[in-house]
C-alpha cells in the first residue's frame, strides 16, 4: 500500500521550539503540521549575502532523473545587485569588522491606507526580481506579484473606511450611553426632556461613539470599528416638573432591563400629586425589559388617570399594581413559534415599586424587592425603608430564623417570592400610607442601587442634601454611587419631594 514520504524525525517544533518526541506529526504544543517541514537538503551551499537565491537541488525539486552533469549555462551576471536594500557583503574571512545595522525602515513598503512607510531615508521601490531559468523538467517559477503603488485604485469587494491620515483617539472609549457624571467635562450636556423614558435617552447621532469616525448602520453597529452602539434604554433621564428620574444599565449587564414612569397630575381639589413608578425586569425570565416597560408604562397611566378623578391614592396605587400585572400577564402570549424555539423559559416578569405624593400623603406599593426610602431634609431625623421585601432573605428575617445582616450576605438573598408574570403564583399587591410631619425625599429604587446603600440610615448618607430641589442632579449622583460601587446590576432611582410642589416648580 501507498504510505505517506518519511523524513528524518525532528528533535523541536519548527516553530515554537518545544521539543518532540519521535514519531510525532504535530506540535503537541503548538499544533504545527510536522509532515509541512521540507526535507533537509543534501548540500550545504554557502549563501552568499547579495540579495540573490541560490538555485535549489534536483533532489529539492523533486525531479525523477538527475540532470545532465554539465552544468546549465547562467545567465549574465548583472553588472550591481538588485535595486532594493544595500544588505553588507560578506566580509573577508577574519576580518573582524562588523556589518552596518539595518532597519525595518530601511526597507521600502506601505501601512493599511497604502501609503509608503516614514522613514529617515525611504528608498526607490524594488524592481521586479530577476527570473531564475528554469532547470530541465521543471517549469518556470511565476514572477512574483509587485506591490501596489500607493494612491491605486484599490479592489472594490473590500472597503477602507480609516482615514489616510491618524485620528487622534480619545483617552477612553465609551462604550456606553454618556455618563451623566462626566457628560459636562466633555462639553456634552447629557439629555434632559419630559417625554416618555424610552425616548429620553441618548440623543439621536450616527457617529460611533467608540472610534468617533465611523458611521453607523441601521443595525446599530459601527461600518469603521464593528462596535454596538449604545441601545436607547442603556441610559435614561427625565425630569417632569419638580421629580426627577435616571436609568442605567450599569458595568456588567447586557442591557438595561429596569424601567419606569414618572409624571405629574392634580386632585380634584386642585392640590399637585406626583407620581413614580420603577420596575426591575427578572433575568431569569424571558423578556424581562419587555415585562418592566410594559408594567411601568401601564400602572403610570392608570394612576395619572384615577387620582385626578378623586380616587384615593392607595386604593389607585392597588389598581395600578393589578393593571401592569395585566400588562405583563400579556406578554406571555407569544407566538407559537417563539415557544417552540424555547419551550423551557418562564413568562416575561418583573418587579413593582411605585410612590404617589401628595401635600400631606405618601403612598408606597410594591411587588418585589425594589424599595422605596424616606429621608428628611432635616438629615438630624431618621431616614427610614417604607417597603418589605418579597424575597428569601426578608421570609427567614420575618420568621425569626435569621438576623438581617446573615440573611442578606446568603447566595439565596435576592431570590424573590413575588412578582408580576403569568407564571406568579398569585398576586399579593402591597401598599401602605404615611402622612410624614416634614418635608423630604421619597427615594423610589432598584436593588442596582440599594445594593450599595441598603440600610436607610446608608441611603440617607448618600443623597445629595440638595435632592428636594434638584432631583435630576440628586438622581444622576446616586446612579453614579451604584457605577462607583462595581453596577453589578441595573441601576434606577427616582425622586419625589415631599410634599408634592405645585406644577410648574423644577428643580433648580
Amino acid at each position: 500500500m501507498s504510505q505517506m514520504p518519511q523524513q528524518a524525525a525532528l528533535s523541536k517544533c519548527p516553530s515554537c521550539e518545544e521539543p518532540l518526541e519521535p514519531g510525532d506529526r504535530f506540535c503537541g504544543a503548538c499544533g504545527y503540521d510536522l509532515a509541512a517541514v521540507p526535507a533537509p537538503p543534501t548540500d550545504h551551499p554557502t549563501i552568499v549575502m547579495n540579495g540573490s537565491v541560490p538555485a535549489p537541488s534536483p533532489a529539492e525539486r523533486g525531479a525523477a532523473v538527475r540532470p545532465p552533469q554539465t552544468p546549465p549555462v547562467a545567465p549574465p551576471a548583472p553588472p550591481a545587485p538588485p535595486a532594493g536594500p544595500g544588505w553588507p557583503a560578506a566580509g573577508p574571512e577574519g576580518s573582524g569588522a562588523s556589518a552596518p545595522t539595518h532597519r525595518p525602515t530601511d526597507l521600502a513598503g506601505t501601512d493599511s491606507a497604502g501609503l509608503p512607510l516614514s522613514g529617515p531615508a525611504p528608498h526607490p521601490a524594488p524592481a521586479a526580481p530577476a527570473v531564475v531559468p528554469p532547470r530541465p523538467a521543471a517549469p518556470p517559477a511565476p514572477p512574483p506579484a509587485a506591490p501596489p503603488a500607493a494612491g491605486a485604485a484599490r479592489s472594490s469587494g473590500v472597503r477602507f473606511d480609516r482615514p489616510a491620515q491618524p485620528v487622534a483617539q480619545p483617552d477612553e472609549y465609551l462604550l456606553q450611553a454618556p455618563d451623566p457624571r462626566v457628560s459636562a467635562e466633555r462639553g456634552q450636556p447629557a439629555p434632559e426632556t419630559t417625554g416618555t423614558p424610552e425616548t429620553a435617552s441618548v440623543p439621536d447621532t450616527t457617529v460611533c461613539v467608540a472610534c468617533r469616525a465611523g458611521r453607523v448602520d441601521d443595525d446599530g453597529y459601527c461600518e469603521n470599528c464593528g462596535h454596538a452602539q449604545p441601545r436607547e434604554r442603556d441610559h435614561m433621564e427625565q425630569e417632569c416638573g419638580p421629580l426627577a428620574a435616571v436609568s442605567d444599565r450599569g458595568l456588567r449587564h447586557h442591557r438595561n432591563e429596569d424601567a419606569f414612569g414618572i409624571g405629574t397630575t392634580t386632585l380634584p381639589d386642585g392640590s399637585p400629586a406626583s407620581v413614580a413608578v420603577v420596575c426591575d425586569g427578572v433575568s431569569s425570565a424571558t423578556r424581562p425589559d419587555e415585562a418592566s416597560l410594559a408594567a411601568s408604562r401601564a400602572a403610570n397611566e392608570s394612576l395619572l388617570a384615577a387620582l385626578p378623578r378623586g380616587t384615593h391614592p392607595q386604593q389607585a396605587m392597588h389598581d395600578a399594581i393589578v393593571v401592569a400585572a395585566d400588562a405583563v400577564n400579556a406578554l406571555a402570549d407569544e407566538p407559537a413559534t417563539d415557544r417552540e424555539r424555547s419551550p423551557h423559559q418562564n413568562a416575561p416578569a418583573c418587579t413593582f415599586v411605585g410612590s404617589v405624593v401628595t401635600d400631606g400623603l405618601l403612598v408606597v406599593g410594591w411587588v418585589g424587592d425594589s424599595r422605596v426610602y424616606w429621608v428628611p431634609v432635616d438629615r438630624a431625623a431618621p431616614p427610614a425603608r417604607l417597603t418589605e421585601d418579597d424575597s428569601w432573605a426578608a421570609q427567614m428575617v420575618a420568621a425569626g430564623l435569621m438576623g438581617e445582616a446573615e440573611a442578606y450576605a446568603d447566595q439565596r438573598a435576592h431570590a424573590i417570592t413575588g412578582w408580576l408574570g403569568a407564571d406568579a403564583y398569585e398576586l399579593e399587591p402591597h401598599t401602605a400610607s404615611f402622612k410624614p410631619d416634614r418635608p423630604g425625599v421619597v427615594v423610589v429604587c432598584t436593588d442596582g442601587l440599594w445594593n450599595y446603600a441598603e440600610s436607610a440610615e446608608e441611603m440617607a448618607r448618600v443623597v445629595p442634601v440638595d435632592a428636594a430641589v434638584r432631583p435630576l442632579h440628586a438622581a444622576r449622583v446616586l446612579v453614579g454611587h451604584a457605577l462607583d460601587g462595581g453596577g453589578h446590576d441595573n441601576v434606577t432611582v427616582a425622586l419625589v419631594p415631599f410634599p408634592a410642589v405645585p406644577q410648574g416648580a423644577g428643580s433648580a
